[in-house]
């Protein structure tokens, strides 16, 4: 039961799209803003907001590489990293309560 608690404490991450971020960079050292537009493939407005609200938690920074043009790069917070795998350890704790069917 303490993993259902878990779940519902964790609001930001509790959202499919920015579960969805947060995934995908785990294992990446940065993604631009395009790259995540289309792997999560939402619209730019709907990915901005939901980045503003990751990045207020502290989970993601979001800053600007200059390359060919100024772009927009993302990359996760050690408390991100940290977060995500609690809130991951605790969605396999609530899912192993589910009896397997059979």
């Amino acid at each position: 039961m303490e993993s259902l608690r878990e779940l519902s404490r964790n609001h930001v991450l509790g959202n499919p799209i920015r579960l969805g971020i947060m995934l995908y960079l785990l294992p990446r050292e940065k993604v631009l803003f395009k790259e995540l537009l289309e792997v999560l493939d939402v619209t730019p407005g709907n990915l901005d907001s939901h980045l503003k609200a990751l990045e207020k938690a502290g989970y993601i920074e979001i800053y600007k590489v200059i390359a060919d043009r100024p772009r927009t790069a993302v990359r996760i917070t050690e408390k991100g990293a940290e977060e995500t795998g609690k809130y991951l350890k605790a969605l396999r704790e609530a899912l192993s309560l589910i009896p397997a069917e059979g």
